[in-house]
């Protein structure tokens, strides 16, 4: 079975996450898929960030949602990077490419772009937030969706299966093997998150998971030699 690793944010151990740079160097690793957040500016474009305000990861301070595509472009995001869009990083990158959107809103302009370039075979849309994998799901015929979570109830496994996710991506340090095997017996992958140690990852390996989020390019080479 191909145990897939996920570059988070790209390589954010080493490199200024959500960056070009960043998804450059998880690429050149190697990494099978590669792991994004998105925000809508306030002029609608779909910045590729974290959080909901700028302050962490660039040298600016305020909401994402209150300034335009132009404005973040003035921001430095760490080592003289800007601020990326989605479609940016589509051109710079050929990897698979995991989008995960932080809020409801950017769903209807994810699927605009998604449509327009015919994506469906390589953007898997992951949200902690259950009506937007459903949104996204009836937007875009045959895309593939995750549910994310940190903390969970016993009913993880029914709440992807109503929104019709196929993947679970959910945090390895709360991982039980009860929810993996609920999961598989529905026919769903599981993804750990974030897996960036060696007990990490034969944690991932023991539980029988389909994959791995991490922050660092090691974790793949070591990942095709942990049982």
């Amino acid at each position: 079975m191909t145990f897939l690793t996920i570059g988070h944010r790209g390589v954010m151990g080493v490199e200024p996450e959500n960056t070009l740079r960043s998804f450059v160097h998880a690429e050149q690793a190697g990494m099978d898929a590669i792991e994004l957040d998105l925000h809508l500016s306030k002029d609608g474009a779909l910045a590729v960030m974290h959080d909901a305000e700028v302050d962490r990861t660039t040298d600016g301070t305020g909401l994402i949602a209150d300034k335009t595509l132009a404005e973040l472009r003035e921001l430095d995001a760490g080592q003289g990077e800007r601020v990326p869009v989605f479609e940016e990083v589509l051109d710079a990158v050929r990897s698979p490419v995991q989008a995960e959107i932080k809020d409801v809103a950017a769903a209807r302009a994810l699927a605009e772009v998604m449509r327009r370039r015919d994506l469906v075979d390589r953007v898997e849309v992951l949200s902690f937030h259950d009506e937007a994998v459903a949104e996204i799901a009836q937007l875009v015929p045959g895309v593939r969706t995750a549910l994310v979570a940190s903390r969970w109830k016993s009913d993880v496994v029914d709440r992807a299966k109503a929104v019709g996710a196929a993947t679970l991506v959910l945090n390895i340090r709360r991982l039980t093997l009860e929810v993996v095997e609920q999961a598989h017996a529905e026919g769903m992958k599981v993804i750990g998150w974030v897996v960036n140690t060696q007990d990490h990852l034969r944690l991932a390996r023991g539980l029988g998971l389909d994959g791995a989020t991490t922050d660092f390019p090691e974790i793949r080479r070591a990942g095709r030699f942990t049982a």
